[in-house]
């Protein structure tokens, strides 16, 4: 499997045609995910961190704003999915307005 992939360099990231084993899982999936560059680049800025995602991609505070704005008595179910809480924490922010 030829593909263009950049070697890690001191300078400048230089683009090749080689293939070799990522050194880590990690920046194999990333790059697997999103292109060899990018786990290049990843490396560079944030390899001496130990990085965690949280589990829900919109802040609560905003979501605790945007729920009584979409809510239309209806859709709990559809929020809950949408925002990555359950019904009941829904319906408690909708009833705690």
């Amino acid at each position: 499997m030829n593909r263009q992939k950049s070697c890690l360099g001191i300078g400048n990231l230089n683009t090749m045609l080689f293939e070799f084993p990522m050194p880590n899982s990690v920046y194999e999936e990333i790059s697997e995910e999103f292109g060899f560059d990018v786990a290049i680049k990843m490396y560079q800025i944030y390899k001496v961190m130990q990085i965690s995602f949280p589990t829900r991609l919109f802040n609560p505070e905003y979501v605790k704003k945007q729920i009584p704005i979409e809510y239309d008595g209806t859709n709990v179910k559809q929020l809950a999915k949408k925002y990555g809480y359950s019904e009941k924490t829904v319906r408690r922010m909708i009833k705690d307005l």
